[in-house]
């Protein structure tokens, strides 16, 4: 008999321990339905809105697609040209460069040139100038003091000596 009690104990502890489980399972079950209620009241809509977009931008994919299949060509065309294009601007480009640095060169020498000449003829003005000076100027200021002299001398035997602002012969000196 004590064996039945402790059995019967048992299976009634087992059955309220399955029954909590239960409630709680069934709370959670009414907690969840709540949850997945609310996810689909706002998720649907904007699954609904996605699926809007996605029809209304295939067309302008297909179209999109299209285009691209018909500039395929001609974009493979015009990357070629540019290439091309660009080969050529670069050897022009260099064919300037040496263009550019042989007038460069050659203006230099040119300059140089120049520059020697104008030297060489200041050069030579310069020595023209002091021959001028030696072989014109000297014999001139020779004369002109002969001349003076010839002059100061007639004068003074002829007894017309004149007198210049009170001053007599020094300032016929420093002329001579």
């Amino acid at each position: 008999m004590i064996l039945i009690g402790v059995i019967t104990a048992a299976v009634v502890l087992q059955a309220l321990a399955m029954l909590g489980i239960a409630l709680a399972l069934m709370k959670t079950s009414a907690k969840l339905t709540l949850l997945a209620e609310d996810l689909k009241s706002k998720t649907l809509p904007m699954i609904e809105q996605a699926h809007a977009l996605v029809t209304d931008l295939r067309p302008k994919i297909e179209d999109a697609h299209a285009l691209l299949l018909k500039l395929g060509p001609k974009l493979d065309s015009i990357a070629g040209n540019l290439s091309e294009s660009t080969a050529l601007v670069r050897g022009q480009m260099g064919r300037l460069d040496v263009t550019v640095s042989d007038v460069i060169d050659r203006s230099r020498l040119q300059i140089i040139r120049a520059d020697e000449l104008i030297s060489r003829t200041m050069d030579r003005v310069e020595e023209t100038t002091d021959t001028l000076h030696r072989t014109v100027n000297s014999p001139i200021r020779q004369l002109s003091g002969i001349l003076q002299a010839l002059t100061t001398g007639l004068e003074v035997l002829l007894g017309q000596k004149r007198r210049r602002n009170g001053a007599s012969g020094p300032q016929d000196e420093l002329f001579i």
